[in-house]
């Protein structure tokens, strides 16, 4: 289960999150961190976050997005493929591979990207009538 947005971080799903976190090594670190922020300021106050899949992720009315550290890249999952194809002119550096979203350990994505992708899956759980 995951923890509201805004709560205690003692919560389980926070705390599980972080302790993900601790565990990657930098540059990716403070890539995920970034990473987490933009998700975190995009998503509904409703989302919550846990690790699923043994990588942290956002849930809102079912699983929103995830991201994780790999050793010589980053991911972002956003779930559904036809986003990386929509998206596909701004994510020119990246590597597309059946919806997953590689990027460099030490360049984040670029926040205006990671918001549009994530209002784009509010939108598509919010259409699909999830939770």
């Amino acid at each position: 289960m995951g923890v509201k947005l805004g709560t205690n971080a003692q919560d389980d799903g926070a705390r599980d999150v972080e302790a993900y976190l601790a565990r990657v090594p930098e540059p990716a670190r403070t890539t995920l961190k970034k990473i987490r922020a933009t998700i975190r300021a995009a998503a509904p106050k409703a989302a919550t976050e846990a690790i699923s899949y043994k990588i942290p992720s956002f849930q809102y009315k079912g699983a929103l997005v995830w991201y994780a550290a790999f050793k010589n890249h980053c991911s972002f999952f956003p779930m559904d493929h036809s986003l990386a194809e929509e998206f596909g002119e701004d994510l020119k550096r990246c590597k597309i591979l059946k919806g997953t979203i590689q990027f460099a350990v030490d360049r984040p994505l670029p926040k205006a990207l990671v918001t549009r992708i994530v209002k784009a899956r509010v939108a598509q759980n919010e259409a699909k009538g999830r939770g």
